[in-house]
């Protein structure tokens, strides 16, 4: 008869013990499993950027963020929209055949509008951002010839008004245009276009 008790007792405290074995290991693994989920920090920077385009003046340029990248739109004037068909010669990928871009980007201006361009401001040759040299001929201290543009410091890339890379430089390809789409006449969401969240 003591044996048939010990029995059952010892399999009662067998399954309590391994109950709070389950419970203090699920208790100790919460931690370990609630840091891989990415915070509500991590999930706002992969968002779409809404962008106000409103106070941009002919010739500006606005700054913002976009997955941890630098976000360009630039107002160009009329003069400089001119401009952009006359430089198919000194471009490397005048057409944007190689270049990283949506459909409705394949276009002289690269963009859905002519006056506006976004661009993601990272170099297609090893990740530098450009600055801006919207300065023309001698006054901008790239050349009599220089119709503004960008220009890479780390290596010495041009891209044009629509970020398209001039012939024999390191850059590779034209910059990039993300996705992008206006939600009113004066506000563009960038990382979602016509086709959904990129």
């Amino acid at each position: 008869m003591n044996d048939r008790v010990n029995k059952k007792r010892r399999r009662f405290l067998t399954n309590v013990t391994a109950a709070a074995w389950a419970v203090g290991g699920s208790v100790a693994a919460y931690p370990f499993i609630r840091s891989m989920t990415p915070s509500e920090r991590a999930k706002a920077a992969g968002a779409p950027v809404v962008i106000d385009i409103s106070r941009l003046e002919p010739g500006q340029m606005i700054k913002y963020e976009w997955r941890g990248k630098p976000i360009w739109v630039i107002r160009r004037t009329d003069d400089m929209v001119q401009k952009l068909a006359d430089l198919a010669e000194r471009l490397a990928d005048p057409d944007s055949e190689r270049s990283e871009q949506p459909d409705y980007a394949k276009n002289v201006h690269r963009s859905r509008e002519p006056k506006f361009l976004v661009l993601i401001g990272v170099c297609t040759h090893l990740g530098c951002s450009p600055v801006t040299n919207f300065a023309i001929g001698p006054a901008s201290g790239l050349g009599d010839d220089w119709p503004g543009g960008f220009f890479c410091p780390c290596h010495g890339s041009k891209f044009d008004l629509s970020g398209r890379v001039y012939k024999n430089l390191p850059a590779p390809t034209n910059l990039v245009v993300p996705p992008y789409k206006y939600l009113t006449d004066t506000l563009i969401l960038v990382g979602e276009d016509d086709g959904g969240a990129v």
